[in-house]
């Protein structure tokens, strides 16, 4: 591997929007810079999240069809100028103007690909991005769960590579201290805390676990308090929007509303505290045909800060949630088992110790990602290309 070659990131799901797949996308191009040089096409004021602006053009992120104009646009140029030996999409969505610019010069391009991008009930999607997304070079697969579903697809096994998302493991933990200063600003004293982290989306389930899991909880644990962090979501091709709103009306039916407190977006420093102020995570994710929870990446970071989840074994959660070790899996769907696997760890302290945590997030550190992800961009730039019908 060389600085003397050159790659080109294309990807809406970067900084300064929010989520997984946005912090994910950056640490694809912290980690590929250690090697290569990089190029990135992401959203507008992506510059001022990366080291070396100057490689950076940025496309307006709404809506889709106009990024995805602009990032053709941008990357044809780029591609021409620079040169480079591999074109990454930074996931199916990205798959179109990483194909024009790859098709431009004849060079390899590969896909990051996380579930949704496989089933997403969307016609235009399945009719013009799948497509695409299969005539790739190669493809990575955020679980086991996204790599079985790409076979399905039709994407060659052999060329299939699963790469979990890494995990920032802190180095110290927050001090109880600023813990117990948290509890007091929120006003939340010393009660059990149930923690939720994520976008607020149907397929999260949510609002299914106010209704059928938490007055069960509840019923034993009376004191116990459901935090949520996490908005409404931007992503143009996401599961349907719960929102705050019915979400604060299925605890008011049930009469759990005065044991949920919703937080909205915190900051990364806030997040750290509400982990390690939490008992557990909880993580009911609903098994929705055509839209699937690719991996889990929120249950990976709250074992990075000590706290053991709770969740549906759906999707690729089974990849990011080790049974006995980072928490527990439930079968889908089975609000008793989700509620007493719950009340065993708030009341009975049964769940997995922070260290035993600790050590299953530190299998997916940000450093062993990188090593794995570069030896996947070596191999695929050292094929020869086949491609036909390349404009040089």
């Amino acid at each position: 591997m060389s600085k003397n070659q050159r790659l080109l990131l294309i990807s809406r799901n970067f900084a300064p929007l929010v989520g997984g797949m946005e912090r994910l996308n950056q640490h694809v191009l912290l980690e590929l810079e250690r090697e290569y040089a990089v190029d990135l096409i992401g959203p507008g004021g992506a510059a001022a999240f990366v080291s070396q602006p100057e490689r950076v053009r940025t496309c307006p992120p709404i809506p889709l069809s106009r990024f995805l104009a602009c990032a053709s646009i941008e990357g044809v140029r780029l591609a021409r100028r620079k040169r480079p030996q591999l074109i990454i999409a930074g996931s199916g969505v990205n798959a179109p103007p990483a194909w024009i610019a790859a098709r431009t010069i004849g060079a390899r391009w590969m896909i990051y690909l996380h579930g949704l991008d496989l089933v997403v009930r969307n016609r235009i999607y399945q009719r013009v991005f799948l497509p695409v997304i299969r005539r790739a070079d190669a493809w990575l697969a955020n679980s086991r769960s996204t790599a079985q579903l790409a076979i399905i697809a039709g994407l060659d096994p052999k060329r299939v590579h699963i790469l979990h998302p890494g995990v920032e493991v802190p180095k110290a933990l927050p001090s109880e201290e600023a813990v117990q200063d948290w509890r007091r600003r929120h006003a939340l004293g010393d009660r059990p805390l149930l923690l939720s982290v994520g976008r607020l989306t149907k397929r999260k389930g949510l609002r299914e676990f106010v209704l059928n899991a938490l007055p069960t909880v509840l019923a034993s644990c009376p004191q116990a308090l459901l935090v949520v962090v996490g908005e409404e979501p931007h992503a143009a091709l996401t599961s349907a929007t719960v929102g705050v709103s019915p979400l604060r009306a299925a605890a008011q039916f049930n009469g759990t509303l005065p044991s949920l407190r919703i937080l909205g977006r915190v900051s990364d420093e806030e997040l750290a505290l509400a982990y390690r102020a939490a008992s557990v995570l909880v993580f009911p994710v609903l098994d929705i045909p055509g839209d699937i929870e690719g991996f889990g990446m929120v249950a990976v970071e709250a074992a990075a800060h000590g706290l053991p989840t709770v969740a549906f074994a759906v999707g690729g959660v089974p990849d990011a949630v080790r049974d006995g070790t980072s928490g527990f899996l439930v079968a889908p769907g089975n609000n008793d088992a989700l509620a007493e696997r719950l009340i065993d760890v708030i009341l009975r302290s049964s769940g997995p110790s922070g260290e035993s945590c600790i050590a299953h997030a530190s299998r997916f550190s940000w450093p062993n990602f990188g090593y794995k992800l570069r030896n996947i961009c070596e191999g695929l730039i050292g094929e020869p290309n086949e491609s036909s019908g390349a404009e040089s």
